[in-house]
């Protein structure tokens, strides 16, 4: 008798209940973000979140969130929930964009936030349909981009120091592989580390139109 195939077991597209993945500050804090555990996928730390937003403080108010390689989707979130305004988030993996809609939905933010499904690199090179307001520009890309795509990740965040509107503020997520002063106006960023993480910093001064390459 010929031997029948196991039916293969079906895979979950989210962790509901028992994800380890939530927010961990301001007016949603404790709520609970659908997270699929998709290897590509990689939420930054707890401790290493909680530094970020103690690091760029109460500015994060008002101002419009870029989560730029957004992945779950929990920087843009968790600036929402201390306070920035609004948030776009740039995904180019269909369903784990597809599931920062459903915790947007979830955290009922959809009036607040935009899914953006596409390449991040092609996504820049057209920012007018951003708010003019200050915005605070995530930047957590996967570790190795900033080895085989170190010319295209510099001209990614000098796009955004470029245009983004005075009083903004980039954070940049590396690892100890990249070298920070190889980024623009290299002496101006606050440079933290946190093994395997390193953040790094740069506040736009308040007046458009002050920074220069």
């Amino acid at each position: 008798m010929a031997r029948r195939n196991p039916a293969r077991p079906k895979t979950s597209t989210a962790v509901t209940v028992n994800s380890p993945l939530r927010i961990i500050g301001g007016r949603l804090r404790g709520r609970k973000l659908f997270y699929n555990g998709r290897p590509g996928t990689r939420p930054m730390k707890d401790r290493v979140r909680e530094a970020l937003f103690n690091l760029v403080g109460p500015s994060v108010r008002g101002q419009h969130a870029i989560d730029l390689f957004a992945g779950t989707g929990a920087l843009g979130l968790e600036a929402i929930s201390r306070g920035a305004r609004s948030a776009t988030f740039v995904e180019q993996h269909f369903p784990t964009a597809d599931l920062i809609q459903r915790n947007i939905d979830l955290l009922g933010l959809a009036d607040v936030c935009q899914v953006q499904r596409g390449n991040t690199f092609f996504w820049a090179g057209d920012l007018s349909g951003l708010p003019d307001t200050a915005w605070l520009v995530l930047c957590s890309p996967p570790y190795d981009f900033y080895v085989e795509k170190t010319d295209q990740m510099a001209a990614l965040i000098d796009t955004f120091l470029q245009q983004a509107p005075g009083g903004s503020t980039m954070v940049v997520e590396a690892d100890k592989r990249f070298d920070f002063q190889q980024l623009p106006q290299a002496d101006q960023w606050d440079v933290r580390p946190y093994p395997p993480a390193v953040l790094g910093i740069y506040r736009l001064p308040a007046v458009t139109g002050e920074y220069s390459a």
